[in-house]
């Protein structure tokens, strides 16, 4: 892909800013920081758009909650078309890890992961979502 070169004027402040953030997330360069930013951007306007994208659900609880495990399942049941793939991963004897791979329609997926983070009992959940197309 062509690269295109482009000047850009920034307030102190401002550039300060992006230089904690290329800082704080390893980036080689505030190019690489701005890149990432714009595709977030682009991301975020394509899930309330209701265009395709693709993402992952992380979601963290008590082992023992085996009726936390049964929901999930139901869940993952009623949207089988968006969900790719599920993870769980042992974290330590009392907390369990899952990871849901999942594309789709954004607000089909905000709408899974809506319902599956509250769930009772849930201790933390997150949705990520990037572009697909």
């Amino acid at each position: 892909m062509a690269v295109s070169r482009f000047g850009v004027s920034l307030e102190k402040e401002l550039l300060d800013a992006l230089d904690q953030y290329v800082e704080e997330n390893h980036f080689a360069n505030r190019s690489q920081a701005i890149r990432q930013l714009i595709n977030r951007n682009i991301a975020e306007k394509k899930w309330q758009c209701d265009n395709t994208v693709a993402g992952s659900v992380t979601l963290v609880y008590a082992t023992s909650r085996h009726d936390i495990q049964n929901q999930i399942s139901d869940f993952l049941q009623t949207y089988t078309t968006e969900v790719l793939s599920s993870q769980r991963f042992l974290l330590n004897d009392s907390q369990t890890m899952e990871i849901i791979a999942i594309k789709g329609i954004a607000h089909r997926l905000t709408e899974l992961a809506d319902r599956l983070i509250t769930i009772k009992g849930m201790q933390h959940g997150k949705l990520s979502m990037s572009r697909a197309d």
